[in-house]
Formats: structure tokens, sequence, C-alpha cells
């Protein structure tokens, strides 16, 4: 598994004008190949927005920096301080402590009936 993490300042629109732009974009996120899972990050008190990815390993997290959403985000000018930051996850101390994704597998076994989305984590039964 690879992360990327990724935060922004938001410029000339209001955090409320954000949330109503990326709600209906959340859907082209969850069909990335090879992505695991996005959570979307807001702190209003810092005006620091993003999000952090999941990916199924760094190739994916590479493709997707080549997509028409990375680069409209790179682009956009209500985005400010844009910074991007990967991470390799070390796969045996993640699972120790149950890691995201570990957690929903654990969750599965245990008959839970969990799923990761592009959103959140969510029960499905």
């Amino acid at each position: 598994m690879h992360i990327l993490v990724i935060n922004f300042n938001l410029e000339g629109i209001t955090e409320e004008d954000y949330l109503g732009l990326i709600e209906p974009i959340a859907p082209a996120f969850a069909g990335l190949p090879g992505l695991i899972s996005k959570t979307w990050l807001a702190n209003a008190e810092t005006n620091t927005y993003g999000g952090v990815y999941v990916w199924s390993d760094r190739g994916a997290m590479e493709a997707y920096k080549e997509t028409d959403i990375y680069k409209g985000m790179q682009a956009n000018p209500h985005f400010e301080n844009v910074t991007v930051t990967d991470f390799a996850v070390v796969e045996n101390a993640t699972r120790v402590t149950r890691g995201h994704v570990e957690a929903v597998r654990e969750a599965n076994r245990a008959g839970q009936h969990f799923s990761t989305s592009a959103f959140q984590l969510t029960a499905l039964g």
C-alpha cells in the first residue's frame, strides 16, 4: 500500500462553496484504479483542507498524478499552498495497530460486514 496526503488552503471561496464543489466529484475519485479509500479533510479554523488517499501500490498513486482530476486540483486557483506528500506503508506495524484497511478486513472476518469507500467507513449490515 501507499499513502498520499494532499493539503491546501482555500482562497476566494468559502468552506460551504468548497463542500458544494467536492460532493458531486467524489464518485469520480471512487472509480480511480487502485484507490482503496480517500478520506476528505477539513479544518475551517486553520483554513486547511485536503485528503488522505490509500492506494494499492505506488504505481496506482503515480498513475493518479497523471489524471485530469489531479492536474485540475494542482491548477485550481481556489487552492493555495498545496502540499503533496507520499508515504510507503509500514505493513506489519500497521496490521498490528489495525490500520484503516486492516480494520475493515478484521471486521469482515468477524462477520460485521464493513466496506471501504472513497467517502467513509460504513457498516453494511
